[in-house]
Formats: C-alpha cells, structure tokens, sequence
C-alpha cells in the first residue's frame, strides 16, 4: 500500500486577499467537519435504514418498541458510518486514483489517516456498545460482524483480490435487515432472510451497473471488479441473472406474511426492474452507446418502493 504524499502548502502572494483569521478558523472548521460527514457515506446509510425500518415494523407487527428502534436506526447509522470510514482508511491508496473518490477527504488531504482510523473505530465500538445495552445478544453480534466483515474480509482482501467482491461483499451490505429483525425478536424468521435476500441480490446489478460506469478507475486503479476482468455479455449475463433472483427473493417474501400491497408493488417494480436490466443488456450487444445510470437509479427506486410497501403491509 503506497503512501499519500502531503499536499503542498499554498503560499499567499503578496498582493494577495487576507481574510480575517476567525473567518478562516469559522471556514476550517466548518470543511472537516463536512470531511468527518463525508467520511460516512451519508447516502450509504440512508439506503441502509430504508430497508431496515420496515423490517423492524414487520419484525413487530407494526411499530415496534420506540427504546429498540430509536437505538437501531442510531447504531445502524454509527455502524454504517463506522465500516465506511475504516473502508475509507484502509483504501486510501486506490481513492486518489479513481476520479470517483479523489475528492474524498483523506486524498484531498482534508483529514490525516490516524484522526479518520480513530473516528472510525469510535463510531464502531459507539455502535456495537449501543446495541449491546439497549437490544440483544444476536444483534450486538450482527452489528459487530457486519462492520469486521466489511472493513477485513471485503475492503482490505476480497476487493483487491477477486472479480467476485461485490457478491460477497453483499453479505455485510444486507445485513442491517437481519440486525433490525434480530432487535426486534430475538432471532431470525424465515421472513427476515427472504428480506436479507432480496437485498443481497439487488446488489448485484446495483453495483455493476456503477462499476460499468467507473471501469477505467477501477482499471487504473488496480480493482478487479467484474466489467474490468471480464466482458460485457458477462457482466450483462450476471446483471439479468441477479436480477432475476432478485424478483424471485421478493416474491418468495410474499407468502411468508406479507400482503396484497406488497405483493403488487414487487410485481409491478420487479418486471420494471428487470426490463431495465434487459434494456442494457440488449443494447450492449447492438453495440449501441450504454447508459448503466439508468439501471443504478431504477434499483434505487426498485429497493425503496419495495420495501416502503413492506412498511405499508405491517401496519394495516
């Protein structure tokens, strides 16, 4: 792992602007502040709580108990931001490489490596002390596994290593539902991992489809992700195939307890989802221009709207 060279610092000309010091010091504080925030994947975390509410409703039948779900979307978030922080860290080297990531705090050098290696871990033994107080053995062990998973197995030796990462870097991606179903009942139902399920395969044309997008960084910088190693009927092969699996996972939920609202909307966004993920595989092989945003912002809207209509059909 190579270094980060420390940027060189700016000297001010001499016909130069000055800005009062307590502006700089108010403007300072206020960009590592935003580096700190940056440094959790804010998006990452939301997407995370989007699936893990309305498995905590279902998990309860409704509402469940305000104490329980106050401290889970709390230590979720510390614990999503804990493993995207470490994940930050540990890839410091490859972030300055990747146009998508140089701008990120530690290759912008806004934030030195020890100060983010130590809010990462803050965050991460905040989280896990907070679900060991307020929730239950299993849960506490899901949320700490979830966060070692992702920093050790995913980010510093899968990732590098295999054009396999993403898939099994899915586990640690859908665990928040099997924690937010663990908080609730103390154990896992045959509900919560067909919920895991769905989450774990839509990460597959989620993330391939921005891989599709960042090939050439990933390329450069090293990362053998899949559209990097192998060819795009194979890449388009495995974004169908889990997109199917995807829709087969969603459908499999529905007789598990599960409603005609849900029913009807996995139907509905599942053949839209997967029409999407056809489109670009057909047009791939036309040879015609490829646009894969299309399929990353539709699985967006494909997991939201799914599992907002789980929220629905635990509460009438």
């Amino acid at each position: 792992m190579s270094m980060i060279t420390e940027r060189p610092v700016r000297k001010r000309g001499p016909g130069g602007a000055k800005r009062a010091p307590g502006v700089e010091n108010r403007r300072d504080r206020a960009a590592v502040l935003r580096g700190y925030l940056a440094l959790t994947k804010p998006a990452i975390v939301e997407l995370l709580l989007v699936t893990t509410v309305p498995t905590m409703m279902l998990a309860a039948g409704g509402w469940p108990n305000w104490v329980t779900f106050a401290v889970v979307l709390i230590g979720g978030a510390l614990a999503g931001g804990a493993a995207s922080a470490l994940n930050c860290y540990i890839d410091r080297d490859i972030d300055q490489l990747m146009r998508r990531t140089k701008r990120r705090p530690l290759p912008a050098h806004e934030i030195t490596p020890r100060a983010v290696l130590i809010f990462g871990l803050t965050l991460a033994v905040i989280s896990v002390v907070l679900m060991a107080v307020f929730t239950n053995w299993l849960a506490t062990a899901l949320t700490a596994a979830s966060i070692f998973y992702y920093d050790v197995i995913y980010t510093m030796w899968l990732k590098r290593r295999t054009p396999a990462n993403t898939f099994w870097g899915g586990v640690c991606g859908a665990a928040p539902v099997i924690i937010g179903w663990a908080a609730v009942t103390g154990t896992i139902s045959a509900m919560g991992w067909a919920l895991f399920a769905v989450v774990f395969f839509w990460q597959m044309p989620h993330f391939y489809a921005l891989a599709i997008k960042y090939k050439d960084d990933y390329a450069r910088a090293g990362i053998p992700m899949l559209p990097v190693v192998r060819s795009m009927n194979r890449v388009n092969f495995e974004i169908v195939l889990y997109t199917v699996l995807t829709l087969a996972a969603s459908f499999v939920a529905w007789p598990l307890g599960l409603g005609p609202i849900y029913g009807v909307t996995a139907i509905v966004m599942g053949l839209a989802f997967l029409a999407e993920a056809v489109r670009l595989a057909y047009v791939t092989r036309a040879g015609a221009p490829v646009n894969p945003m299309r399929l990353f912002h539709l699985s967006i809207t494909y997991l939201t709207v799914v599992f907002m209509a789980v929220a629905v059909d635990a509460l009438i």
